[in-house]
């Protein structure tokens, strides 16, 4: 867990740091970070995709996780409800997106995914040091956008990644690379959502589609069962 512990830490120091380097810029400074933010989010997903979408097994599976995942997150309206509780604790609109976005390039980049299952198999923290120093650089520029809300997101990736860490130990066998790549795949449609989000090309509700996540995971739970 020491490696979800340095990666969960070096977000709140970011958040820190972006929130100190915040009272000193300028709107048109603010709105040009937004779009840095933005052009990341959108490249990043679109990286994702790419990178996983040929080693698929299965090319069809991320459109069902997508068509299910959004209709669950729908119903259930969790971007609503998620920003009716941000927003009762703050006064700033766009901390709610902030949030969104940061939790989504936090929590759901192949390093995140990969670097506690490496650590809980392998001992090796090599994928969570590196994701550690990708997400201080990426939380210092958020939290100079969104403010220092943004340590919140350190709270979620530790119980994301240590989720993962303790499913690992028990599930070894079953965190396939073919469930990863899937997985990331989704993820990356996700992350170029929220990048889309943030440069008001459309208003897309990025958490309703997180849902689509536990698609890969049911399908091959099913496989599993059935072979």
């Amino acid at each position: 867990m020491i490696g979800t512990f340095v990666n969960a830490g070096m977000i709140l120091i970011g958040s820190i740091a972006g929130s100190v380097l915040k009272k000193g810029i300028k709107d048109k400074y603010k709105e040009a970070l937004f779009l840095a933010m933005g052009l990341a989010a959108t490249g990043l997903g679109i990286n994702s995709i790419v990178q996983n979408m040929p080693n698929s097994e299965y090319p069809v599976l991320f459109i069902v996780s997508l068509a299910i995942g959004s209709l669950f997150g729908t119903i259930l309206d969790i971007d609503g409800k998620f920003h009716k509780l941000v927003n009762r604790f703050s006064t700033k609109g766009k901390l709610a997106q902030g949030l969104s976005t940061g939790i989504l390039l936090f929590c759901i980049g192949t390093l995140s995914i990969l670097g506690p299952i490496n650590a809980a198999l392998y001992k090796d923290y090599t994928f969570l040091f590196t994701n550690a120093t990708l997400d201080l650089v990426t939380s210092t520029v958020l939290a100079s956008a969104y403010g220092i809300g943004m340590c919140i997101a350190a709270g979620v990736l530790f119980l994301w990644q240590g989720s993962i860490y303790v499913l690992a130990l028990f599930l070894g066998n079953f965190m396939s690379a073919s469930l990863m790549c899937e997985i990331s795949i989704v993820g990356g449609f996700l992350i170029f959502c929220s990048g889309i989000s943030i440069l008001e090309i459309k208003n897309i509700k990025t958490l309703n589609l997180l849902p689509s996540l536990l698609v890969p995971v049911l399908f091959f739970i099913i496989l599993a069962l059935i072979c």
